[in-house]
């Protein structure tokens, strides 16, 4: 295929969050993934104060987005993944990867997710909110002392756990409080499930109503850790994929995962992580509307698994993207 006939796919990288480093891995992971034959790659780079770069040049992002044909979104975390950037595409009517503006702003608050979770019979930890402006001493004790121990602090939108803790003690939960709220003014305070932690990736079909699942992974992080920011990304955790599941449990992952997608009217792709508690219930933490594409993330190995290949994957994504499903 000619130069000319080549589809124009804008990568969008990097942007103003926590995720900023993995962002702009996911992105070159995608740049170096893009079918050669069918895709002309256009790497747009968007720096930690939120300003559009494109061939090393700062720009306007209508400049930056003005020849493409699609956008393949490889940011995270705010700005990238919470409907901003998504409301900027759809202002400029250009087609684009994952999840419209919406369905990201209410699938980045973990608050909000968690009530249409739970409308839709999905499993969740028991849980308190907590806001900046009220988090006064007698406020944090009540919620210490309602929930059972030990508890887990995260903030209510930011992703690869950042500003997350497990903690068991008042003093420990407070240190933990005032992480939280550098992410958020908004802090979730769930219960500790203890159980297997596992993760399932959802695609959509190209001319299908029904998305399917793929492979779910179990998550082991190094003893004494939980899956945190290091943990995610240094190599430490081993990563079952496909998990070591009997067949009633890993169905009911997909379909867990699979409703949790339809239910905050995701599109395109999602993966949801899970606790398989010791019960056997399978309880929902929460769903990305953008998962991480780099060598150590966990959507691209599910992919391998199932049979595909990223190139496979990607070429998929966009196809829906064009489609406009």
């Amino acid at each position: 295929m000619s130069e000319l006939n080549k589809i124009r796919v804008g990568v969008l990288r990097g942007g103003p969050s926590g995720e900023y480093e993995i962002s702009l891995q996911s992105g070159a992971t995608v740049l170096e993934n893009l079918s050669k034959e069918k895709y002309q790659p256009v790497d747009i780079f968007i720096d930690k104060k939120g300003v559009w770069h494109l061939h090393g040049l700062t720009c306007l992002p209508e400049k930056a987005v003005r020849h493409l044909d699609v956008v393949f979104n490889a940011m995270h975390g705010e700005y990238g993944e919470d409907g901003k950037v998504q409301q900027i595409l759809e202002h400029f009517k250009i087609p684009y990867t994952g999840s419209n503006s919406l369905s990201s702003a209410l699938a980045m608050n973990k608050i909000t997710s968690r009530r249409i979770f739970e409308k839709y019979g999905l499993k969740i930890a028991r849980a308190k909110m907590l806001n900046k402006q009220e988090a006064n001493f007698l406020k944090i004790f009540e919620i210490f002392s309602l929930l059972v121990k030990p508890l887990v602090v995260k903030p209510a939108s930011a992703g690869s756990s950042l500003g997350v803790n497990i903690v068991d003690s008042m003093e420990n939960f407070t240190d933990a409080l005032d992480l939280a709220f550098k992410y958020s003014p908004n802090i979730l305070v769930e219960e500790f499930v203890r159980g297997r932690e596992i993760t399932c990736g959802v695609v959509e079909r190209v001319g299908h109503a029904s998305p399917f699942a793929l492979p779910p992974i179990e998550i082991r992080p190094p003893t004494g850790k939980f899956f945190d920011y290091q943990a995610k990304y240094d190599g430490s955790t081993e990563e079952i994929c496909p998990a070591e599941l009997p067949e009633d449990l890993s169905g009911l992952a997909k379909k867990n995962a699979i409703s949790a997608h339809q239910s905050l009217g995701l599109r395109h792709y999602s993966r949801t992580d899970m606790i398989i508690g010791e019960n056997g219930d399978i309880y929902v933490l929460e769903t990305n509307t953008l998962p991480g594409m780099t060598a150590e993330s966990l959507l691209p190995k599910s992919v391998k698994a199932s049979g595909s290949s990223l190139p496979e994957f990607l070429d998929h994504i966009l196809t829906l993207a064009l489609n406009k499903r």
